[in-house]
Parts: structure tokens; sequence; C-alpha cells
């Protein structure tokens, strides 16, 4: 969705570009004078700030395309859940969070202090998966739906059934769990939980943004990203593979993009991720330097011993 619009008490302020990375699409509580994951448009929050009575900040999570703007309100009091706090205290964990090696952090530390304008940041309270919280003529389900980030968040809003699933965002590209505290198993567990949510309107933070009655199609397809990745690697696995031959076939972003430094480091996590993942289950062994795809009869032998 391109244009502003209001469900109730709910204000959807697309971001720029759609939206997509490095911007985000955010939300205004009116009334309760709630800004949630300020790192829409940038003009469009300062004139908020001046025509609005804005009096905190929550975030879905840690992430930079979710607090770019976050400078213009701080002063102003911000919530967010208590597993995703450290990173916001720290550039340096932040970096860690990410799994960066020192070559991408030259990379990212200048662009992180000016184009997002990071500064340590510490939350006045912290949001808790399961609360319920009621504001004037509201009522807000928070939901804890890790798996993006430790303690990513989404907001169910009762009266106007509007749900905002944050970065769960039902693009075309799939879920990102790329983080050094994602968790693939996690990631399908909050899909599975969102899209059971009675919600009339879902709200996302990214692209489209804005789905009436989403079908259960889209979610299916959205998830099955994940499983069309590791169908992907396991069939390049027919070769014994090191890591680096493994990010340089392009699985998730399918060929090489500009920035090098932002797309091979995407590519990289990712396959980290679905590695370990394939490893906890006795699916593929690494064995001096090289990740190979366990055949059928030596899941048997390993099973049996």
């Amino acid at each position: 969705m391109e244009e502003e619009c209001s469900l109730g008490q709910i204000r959807f302020l697309p971001g720029e570009n759609r939206g997509r990375y490095p911007f985000c699409h955010s939300l205004y509580v009116e009334g309760a004078g709630i800004l949630i994951d300020p790192a829409s448009v940038r003009e469009r929050l300062i004139r908020l700030r001046a025509e609005e009575d804005v009096r905190m900040v929550w975030l879905s999570h840690w992430h930079e395309d979710h607090f770019m703007h976050l400078d213009l309100f701080d002063d102003l009091p911000l919530w967010i859940s208590s597993a995703d706090t450290p990173p916001l205290a720290d550039l340096d964990v932040l970096m860690k969070w990410y799994g960066l090696n020192e070559k991408e952090k030259h990379f990212w530390e200048p662009l992180l202090r000016e184009q997002f304008h990071f500064r340590p940041r510490r939350p006045a309270r912290f949001l808790r998966g399961g609360e319920t919280l009621r504001l004037d003529n509201l009522t807000v389900d928070v939901i804890a739906t890790p798996g993006h980030t430790p303690g990513h968040l989404a907001f169910f809003f009762r009266e106007p059934s509007v749900l905002f699933a944050g970065d769960y965002d039902l693009t075309r590209f799939g879920p990102w769990y790329g983080d050094l505290f994602s968790d693939i198993d996690q990631t399908k567990a909050s899909i599975d939980l969102l899209q059971r949510i009675p919600a009339h309107i879902v709200l996302t933070g990214h692209e489209t943004g804005f789905f009436e009655n989403p079908p259960v199609e889209l979610w299916r397809k959205y998830a099955s990203v994940i499983g069309e990745r590791e169908y992907k690697l396991l069939s390049f696995l027919e070769e014994p593979r090191t890591l680096e031959e493994i990010t340089d076939a392009w699985i998730i972003y399918g060929r090489p993009r500009e920035p090098m430094a932002f797309f091979a480091f995407g590519e990289r996590v990712h396959m980290i991720k679905h590695l370990e993942h394939l490893q906890k289950r006795g699916v593929v062994l690494l064995e001096n330097g090289h990740y190979r795809k366990v055949r059928p009869e030596q899941n048997s032998l390993q099973g049996s011993s």
C-alpha cells in the first residue's frame, strides 16, 4: 500500500520506496500517541511529531531498518522486548548479533551511525509477549514471535481487528532468520501462530504491508520459502562443498547483487542457519571443512549406533 490510511485508531504510515529495506512501514496509534517502528518517511515523521501528541515509541524488534528515525523521538519513552534490548545499547553488540565479519563491520559501522542514526538507547519499559494493554478505547495483545529475532513482537489490536506482524512480512522473498540468535524452527512456529490470529487486517513492516483477510495460501507460500531454500541447498550438496562455495551458489538471492557487503552477508548467514539446522537433524555432516549430505543408509546406521 502506498497511501496512508486509518483503521479505527490505527494509522498506517507507508514507508519510502514501498517500505523496502532500508525503510519500513510505521504505525501510529491515535489517542494513545504511540509510534511503532519509526523508519518510514523521515519528513512525514517530523510532521507527525509537530502535529500530533506523540508520547512514546514501540519497536517490534531491534533491526536498524525499524529504528532508523528513532533519533527524532529520543526524548520519548521507548518500549521493546527485553530479549531484543542488548543491540540497542551498544553498536558492537549490534554488529555481533548480526554475525558480521571484520570486513563487513568496516562497511556497516559508518552506515549504522550515519544513515540509521544509531546511538546507545535503553528502554523505559519492556513489552512482554502475552500481556494485554488497554490504550484509551483500544485493547492490544502483545504477541511474542521469536525466530526473526529473539524478542520480535507482533501486536493485535482487538477492536479494529488489526494485526501488526512486523517483519513476518508476507513478501515473496520469504522470512529472514540470518542473525546470530535467529532460529528457523521458531520462525516457522511464529508464522503458524500469526496466521491463526483472528484479524481482518494484517499489516506488516515491508512492501505490500496491507492485507485484508489474507488467505491461508499466502501464509503457506511465505513459510514454504524456508523449505525451498533447504531443498536447493541439499541439491547443491550432492557433492561436498565449502561454506564459501555454498555462499557463492546464491541460493537465497539467486544471483550476485550490489552492494556485495550486504548481499553476500545475507547469503552467508542464512546458509549457516540452514547448515546448522540440517546438521542438528543428522542430514548434513561437516568433514574437513566441507559440508556433505548424509545418505539415507548412513542415517539408518547412525540411528542404530
